[in-house]
């Protein structure tokens, strides 16, 4: 119970520091050990791929699941304590909706709330170890499924060095009409589940987030798996893939930080207008 609630508290510590009052420490030192794993990686990486191949990708693309979540989570973690900063140095409670979570886990703790919580109106969401866990546990899982679709998409359309152009648009036409919609659904399925959602929150997720995020998905990826496809030999597709999806996950969490923050808003005072 003791070491619980040790690492707790240094967990929030960790979690009210900032680098240059913006970047949450906690956030920016998983970055950079995700990072240094990445550069371990790709230091070897033609060896282990000769090795291994399979189990290099499944590992490289965990890395950059991981590496994908905690930028998302950080921009999201700059944005939200940005938002928290209220001209009259308070908030109301209502507006406090990020901060349900610290106040209920810090209702189970010995310690006063001054001990665990610097100013509730300046912490940032606290870093989500489980979403990390379950973005790398997804990227090491789809890993089998991608690497076989790239080599099937290799031998079913190759490209030599008469016929270069016409293959690749092949192979993106295949990737995007068949294993995009299928990778949206994946995706959205295998983390509602996750998240310890049934059959109902995966129809609700599909039917607010799919269309969507599909059409989003339209708007980039061509034109990466574009480059991807004529440029990039086999072993670093993925990869390449998995890099670009570290833009991909930013913007798809801006994009529903952004659309929650909207539907949530509570009006301020000046917003209302009396008869």
């Amino acid at each position: 119970m003791s070491w619980e609630l040790t690492r707790r508290r240094w967990l929030r510590t960790l979690n009210s520091r900032f680098i240059y009052g913006r970047i949450p420490l906690l956030h920016a030192i998983i970055f950079f050990i995700e990072m240094a794993l990445f550069a371990r990686l790709t230091s070897r990486f033609n060896s282990y791929y000769d090795e291994r191949p399979l189990l290099t990708m499944m590992v490289t693309n965990s890395i950059l699941g991981g590496v994908a979540d905690t930028v998302a989570q950080t921009i999201t973690s700059i944005r939200e304590r940005a938002v928290r900063k209220h001209p009259n140095g308070r908030l109301n409670p209502r507006d406090d909706a990020l901060a349900i979570e610290i106040h209920e886990l810090d209702r189970k703790n010995p310690f006063s709330n001054r001990e665990l919580i610097p100013e509730s109106k300046i912490l940032p969401p606290p870093f989500d170890f489980e979403r990390l866990t379950r973005f790398m546990a997804y990227g090491f899982c789809m890993a089998p499924i991608q690497f076989r679709w790239f080599k099937f998409l290799e031998g079913a359309f190759p490209i030599t060095k008469m016929a270069a152009f016409m293959p690749a648009m092949k192979r993106v036409a295949f990737d995007q009409l068949i294993f995009a919609p299928f990778g949206v659904a994946a995706f959205f399925t295998a983390m509602t589940i996750a998240e310890g959602g049934g059959k109902r929150a995966v129809y609700q997720k599909m039917r607010d987030m799919y269309v969507p995020t599909l059409k989003a998905n339209y708007a980039l990826w061509p034109a990466v798996q574009v480059i991807n496809f004529r440029l990039m030999p086999v072993q670093f597709q993925l990869p390449f893939v998995s890099t670009v999806g570290i833009a991909w996950t930013a913007y798809l969490s801006l994009s529903n930080a952004a659309e929650n923050a909207q539907e949530n808003r509570v009006p301020e005072r000046s917003d209302i207008r009396l008869p």
